[in-house]
């Protein structure tokens, strides 16, 4: 499957950072992990942590798929606004959603400082109403967040306009938010992984597995046979194409990165993200070295060769939409790419079995603008699922039988 398009910052910037060796063998273990981006990481990372013998496998390189292209803003803002959610699915449900992504945030954060050098830091994020009638739907959101425990503030027009040179109708300053370099992330907390005893393997395509009442097995391109416990599926975009039913629709994504700015110009911009209430949006985030990326005009184009026809097209919205909302920050594109994202109906993720397939079949399914986040809240929920404890009420929630609260 083709994810991106262009030239991605991070592979660029850190090069191919380890190589990992091809699986030539047959082999046994406990969970067998299906995908080696951010999410795969994740997961290996709690299942070792739970004691299980775990072999990670991968058909391109290490963090080369829609990982590279991830411009990695790390949020708890869920693609459904917080008071969306709790008119579909109740106050307690929608609730839950939001304070697990902002303890995620908090866990990435942990996470990170046990890895070491993989340019994270914790931010502000800025959410302004990017037209007048959308000023009175971020308050009564900025409100719904207070209400359930956020550490947020609204800030009037002059106010953002005065602090950040920015042009909107008001807006969210969220706490706490972050960023990092997902590729290096993963790679670094693959090699960690390793080195305890984790096996992992790229260049290793599965193309079909056989699930019974004891366990998996699993077969690859070359014959190699793996057998496990369990399978979990954390094959990003790909993984639809194992469902029966489609629970999510791909769709492409934009961004481009300027070159190192002065330090004047990336203040206050090395310690928040922007990113905007209109539809197709504009966001921006800093990196460690002194960049900017700007990133959105999504659109729902799942052709690879159209998606690569519409990079200048969609570079130059970009840089139009960026002077429309910071209009004093002259900046411009080095260079720029575009990757698939998928995005659910109502923004939330999927973990675990799909009715009606084998229950030793786990999908981490976890899709939206804020993916790595809902990476690190699937991780725990299916470490916990193999190991035999007892469901949280957020395990069922995030599951593939969700239902609105109207529907129960």
């Amino acid at each position: 499957m083709d994810l991106t398009s262009g030239y991605p910052y991070w592979p660029i910037r850190n090069g191919l950072m380890h190589i990992f060796p091809p699986l030539e063998e047959d082999v046994r273990c406990d969970i067998l992990v299906v995908g080696a981006g951010i999410t795969g990481a994740l997961l290996a990372r709690a299942l070792a942590l739970a004691d299980l013998d775990v072999v990670v496998v991968d058909e391109r390189d290490i963090g080369w798929g829609s990982t590279a292209a991830s411009t990695a803003l790390i949020q708890f803002e869920i693609d459904t606004h917080l008071t969306a959610l709790q008119e579909q699915y109740g106050a307690n449900a929608a609730a839950m959603a939001y304070l697990a992504c902002r303890d995620a945030v908090f866990e990435l954060r942990d996470i990170s400082a046990e890895i070491g050098d993989i340019d994270f830091a914790m931010t502000d994020s800025l959410y302004v109403a990017s037209r007048p009638r959308d000023r009175v739907m971020l308050e009564k959101e900025c409100q719904a967040r207070r209400q359930i425990g956020f550490d947020i503030h609204w800030l009037t027009r002059r106010e953002i306009a005065q602090i950040y040179g920015v042009l909107a109708h008001g807006g969210i300053l969220n706490v706490p938010s972050a960023r990092l370099d997902p590729y290096r992330f993963t790679s670094r907390l693959l090699q960690r992984l390793t080195k305890a005893g984790t096996r992992i393997y790229d260049r290793t395509a599965v193309t079909s597995w056989h699930a019974g009442s004891r366990g998996i097995l699993a077969t690859t391109r070359t014959g190699a046979t793996i057998r496990s416990r369990y399978l979990l599926l954390a094959a990003g975009y790909a993984s639809q194409h194992y469902l029966r039913r489609r629970v999510a629709r791909n769709h492409s994504t934009y961004a481009w990165i300027t070159d190192i700015l002065k330090p004047n110009a990336m203040d206050p911009w090395s310690r928040t993200l922007l990113w905007e209430s209109a539809r197709p949006y504009v966001y921006m985030r800093p990196t460690s070295d002194g960049r900017l990326i700007v990133g959105g005009e999504d659109d729902r184009i799942d052709i690879p060769a159209r998606r690569d026809r519409r990079i200048e097209k969609k570079v130059a919205a970009l840089e139009k939409g960026l002077r429309r909302l910071v209009p004093a920050l002259a900046v411009q594109p080095a260079f720029a790419w575009a990757g698939t994202f998928a995005e659910t109906a109502d923004g939330l993720p999927y973990f675990g079995p799909e009715p009606g397939q084998s229950t030793r079949v786990l999908f981490a399914m976890a899709y939206g603008g804020n993916g790595i986040t809902y990476s690190a809240i699937g991780a725990r929920l299916l470490a916990d699922r193999v190991r035999g404890r007892s469901p949280s009420p957020l395990s069922a929630f995030f599951s593939f039988e969700r239902r609105p609260a109207r529907q129960r």
